[in-house]
């Protein structure tokens, strides 16, 4: 089974799909040619689900970084006789800059490997194994490299050494000295698809550098955040951009599946749908930490895959398939035995058709944010939203699962009524845009019953908060987002109670919050959940209680790994990150609370300024 920490592994993107490199150098998750594909490697989840690794044969130390405003992972290997530079990347189209960035992704991953210093010897060991190691390919030597052939793949391994086939792995033993190189590329292309040309050396390393530019112009054109934790805010842009997919604008809520939430559970699930939850507030946190460019093209997305849905009078599905699919039946995968044992192993999620009217309300909050860059809404699409923010208003009386997806019995869950009151706060200032003007007088009067609603059935005078149902003594953390959306100010005295008593009894003894303590149905524990920490800190920052935000905010970044990427979860005896990675929420969690609390020192300031006594004119 694989036993590597979470935080052990980086990611590279091409806006299509994703892979996961170890420290060590060895490639344990790729999906071609899109996020949600079956896996080449797949030894995340099971050692014989293959992998692709490059590393000195000596004992070495490993340190990496990303290269400067990129996706493209450097390793530095160190030995007793040398040092040598592994660069990673999944190539994007050739010369892609800015807002073209992963247009036309060849599909390619690509890794160069340098030594700098002294003389170093290597091994590489190439095991594909298409279908989520189903799949053993034919291997067979080409000019240049190796061949794979096998279920609906082909992969062709470019490769500058000699190598040894053993069946379905393809193994090498080299040297590099001080100023050599040796640069790979695996290109993936479907089994009925015509052959691609070979690429030489000299091309690799051509679209590894081409592949650094097209990031740095990404960030050069789209960041622009100046404030506490810049890069990791910056860093967390480019996380959010690499997991979102080119073609249609969807946005995955992380790169893997079945990465557990408990160490040997069975909470496992796949992430690599578009959620429109998660999607929608990616797109707000990238209006601080990228230019959320895609903003038009998502909510194109979104009236394709949703509208006729609306139109016949059913729910918003909450999720889809990050080509607009609709139906994700779950199934698992008996022959994985999962990471660290955890199985099942899943694909599909079988939360699909789950009733969760909370989206309403994050979709249109999202497009109220970026109201200015969706000044061109297209007819169809202007329906869509209108139909929305109708159905938020036909829909909040009733029970759903919750934001949290419980698979229990439905129940009134609190957050999913305050973001019905934001779809239609939201959609009463959108009128004009959307040319809903006609219904804001219907809305207004039924947001102003869901307030009453939640602020006499949603507080709770016994526990002093706000709890996770009506008429629940429940403490949630996604009642956090009371202050956050505007429901109430944040120094209102019932959201001061609800932060206090979510610090009382919702966090771990490292000050980590967990989403509840209830029972939600599911067999076995989860970890505390670092998004609810850095809603934590964003409601302390947002009540004035600075101080207390930036110490919960530095308690979450850090078990973000080496590189910055953030899982969902963290084990609360190991401290290690859980769940799937990286978790597109947490980097939404710690972007909206850096700038929260960058705006509350930033109100600090004002005031003291403006408390300061005048100097005295000159004469």
């Amino acid at each position: 089974m694989s036993s590597l920490p979470i935080a052990d592994y980086g990611l590279v993107s091409d806006c299509h799909s994703a892979a996961l490199v170890s420290r060590m150098g060895s490639v344990d998750w790729l999906c071609f040619p899109r996020f949600n594909a079956p896996s080449i490697f797949g030894r995340l989840l099971d050692d014989k689900a293959g992998h692709w690794s490059i590393h000195p044969a000596d004992e070495c130390t490993a340190t990496r970084r990303y290269i400067d405003q990129t996706l493209v992972l450097e390793t530095t290997f160190t030995t007793s006789t040398g040092k040598a530079v592994l660069l990673d990347s999944l190539a994007v189209g050739k010369n892609e800059r800015g807002h073209q960035l992963g247009a036309e992704a060849p599909h390619a991953l690509l890794r160069s490997l340098r030594c700098t210093d002294g003389e170093m010897e290597f091994e590489s060991e190439y095991a594909p194994r298409p279908e989520y190691g189903l799949v053993y390919p034919l291997l067979s030597e080409i000019e240049g490299g190796v061949r794979a052939r096998g279920g609906a793949s082909y992969l062709r391994l470019s490769s500058p050494v000699p190598v040894a086939l053993d069946e379905s792995t393809c193994r090498t033993r080299f040297q590099l000295k001080a100023g050599q190189t040796a640069s790979f590329a695996l290109q993936y292309r479907a089994s009925w698809e015509p052959a691609r040309d070979h690429w030489a050396q000299s091309d690799i390393d051509s679209r590894i550098e081409d592949t650094i530019n097209a990031w740095r112009s990404w960030s050069s054109l789209h960041q622009f955040y100046q404030g506490p934790w810049q890069e990791l805010v910056s860093q967390s842009g480019r996380i959010l951009q690499g997991l979102t997919y080119y073609p249609t604008g969807a946005i995955v809520a992380a790169a893997t599946t079945s990465l557990p939430e408990t160490a040997g559970g069975s909470r496992n699930w796949d992430y690599r749908f578009c959620w429109v939850r998660d999607a929608s507030l990616t797109l707000e946190a990238l209006w601080v930490a990228a230019c959320p460019d895609e903003a038009n093209k998502f909510f194109d997305f979104m009236t394709g895959a949703a509208l006729t849905q609306m139109r016949q009078g059913v729910d918003l599905q909450i999720m889809f398939g990050i080509g607009g699919e609709h139906d994700l039946t779950e199934r698992e995968l008996p022959h994985l035995s999962g990471w660290r044992g955890s199985r099942p192993v899943r694909i599909g999620n079988g939360a699909w058709n789950q009733r969760q009217i909370d989206v309403y309300g994050e979709l249109l909050g999202t497009v109220y944010l970026l109201r200015e860059r969706l000044q061109d809404l297209d007819e169809t699409t202007k329906e869509f939203l209108a139909e929305v923010a109708d159905a938020a208003a036909a829909r909040w009386k009733e029970k759903d699962q919750g934001i949290w997806e419980m698979r229990g019995e439905p129940r009134h869950f609190l957050y999913s009524k305050l973001m019905c009151w934001v779809a239609l706060d939201r959609a009463i200032l959108l009128a004009g845009q959307i040319g809903a003007q006609d219904r804001v007088s219907r809305w207004t009067r039924i947001r102003d019953e869901i307030k009453s609603a939640i602020l006499e059935q949603g507080w709770n005078e016994r526990v002093q908060a706000f709890t996770q149902s009506f008429g629940s003594d429940d403490l949630d953390a996604s009642n956090l987002a009371i202050p956050i959306v505007g429901f109430l100010p944040p120094n209102d005295q019932r959201v001061i109670s609800t932060i206090e008593a979510t610090a009382e009894g919702l966090t771990d003894e490292h000050g980590l919050v967990y989403r509840y303590r209830a029972h939600d149905g599911l067999e076995g524990e989860e970890g505390a959940f670092l998004l609810c920490t850095f809603w934590f800190a964003q409601a302390q920052a947002m009540a004035g209680r600075v101080e207390q935000a930036k110490e919960t905010f530095s308690r979450a970044i850090g078990f973000a790994n080496d590189l910055g990427l953030l899982a969902e979860e963290v084990e609360p005896k190991t401290r290690e990150l859980l769940g799937n990675f990286p978790q597109a929420f947490s980097h939404i969690g710690l972007v909206n609370a850096a700038w929260a609390i960058s705006e509350a020192e930033r109100r600090v300031g004002e005031l003291n300024v403006a408390e300061r006594p005048s100097l005295p004119k000159s004469a």
